[in-house]
């Protein structure tokens, strides 16, 4: 089971969907779980393309928006957006996205990646240990009485 995932720097949002996907898999398949819980905390944005996540290269030619050589906000949100829509048709697959990002100068994308994947979105205005905990516990509640 997935227990831990490193935080900070570089946000490779696309592959940590794709790891708690394969992840769950592996632990339904093993009979562990029924349901799988996805809780990500996140502030949406990604900034690592999941080719290099992989140990691959970028390829600029399969962004036509690519500045210097870096894929486009908009590349890596469409990424993450379709590793979430991947993760939302997974039976018995649930997505819990805490988003972390300052409200006032808010993007979206955590919300995006929440409907993306047909999941619950909570935005908190301080994520410290207590809050995050208290907003997976009442989202757990409540997956469970579904």
């Amino acid at each position: 089971r997935l227990e831990v995932m490193p935080c900070g720097g570089g946000s490779p949002l696309a592959d940590a969907l794709q790891a708690a996907m394969l992840t769950g898999l592996n632990a339904q398949k093993t009979g562990d779980v029924g349901k799988v819980v996805v809780v990500c905390i996140s502030d949406g944005r990604a900034n690592v393309p999941l080719c290099v996540s992989k140990g691959e290269e970028f390829d600029p030619d399969a962004d036509e928006d690519s500045k210097d050589g870096k894929p486009s906000r908009q590349y890596l949100k469409d990424e993450v957006l379709a590793c979430a829509k991947q993760l939302g048709v997974l039976p018995g697959f649930n997505l819990l996205c805490i988003d972390t990002e300052n409200k006032f100068i808010s993007t979206g994308v955590a919300k995006d990646i929440a409907d993306a994947a047909m999941g619950k979105y909570h935005q908190i205005a301080k994520a410290d240990g207590s809050a995050i905990a208290s907003v997976t516990n009442q989202a757990l509640n409540a997956i469970k009485n579904e």
